[in-house]
């Protein structure tokens, strides 16, 4: 396998892998991102995020990672946020999500971050127990809100 920073050229491949995602989550109508803004939030002139992707040996994608940088306070360094993990469910166990954490976690110390983060769903336990074996902790004392559509604008209108 072979890991790579996506490109724009890509963005189709990703999404499909976004798609697959939601699918995995049981949320498959929650996807309702617009491609070109995609495009732009990724590659365009000041990316917001950067994606991982993997690929078998012919050169499959297999999957990806999705990340971008946050900033501990506490630490007075920058961190990463894992937004995104997927793997196909034929590529998985086959090494393709280690590989893929093991290479953000790389990037991590290159860059100089203090964490590297991310959430997972309650029941997704297989994810669980790997995070675990890679030597992650759950941060339990901690409750992840957010503020989205309608009530995001009425927040930003306030003042």
């Amino acid at each position: 396998m072979q890991l790579r920073p996506a490109t724009g050229d890509d963005l189709d491949t990703i999404i499909t892998l976004i798609r697959g995602l939601a699918e995995y989550e049981r949320e498959p109508d929650a996807v309702q991102l617009d491609r070109e803004e995609l495009r732009r939030n990724l590659f365009g002139p000041r990316p917001y995020a950067e994606v991982l992707l993997c690929e078998d040996d012919g050169g499959t994608v297999t999957g990806f990672a999705l990340f971008f940088h946050n900033f501990s306070t506490w630490l007075g360094k920058p961190g990463i946020w894992l937004e995104d993990l997927f793997v196909w469910p034929e590529h998985r166990g086959k090494g393709h999500g280690k590989a893929l954490l093991v290479e953000v976690a790389r990037i991590a110390v290159e860059r100089g971050c203090g964490r590297f983060e991310w959430s997972v769903l309650d029941w997704n336990e297989p994810a669980i127990q790997f995070y675990k074996s890679l030597g992650a902790v759950p941060m339990d004392e901690w409750t992840t809100y957010r503020v989205t559509g309608d009530a995001l604008e009425r927040l930003g209108r306030q003042g």
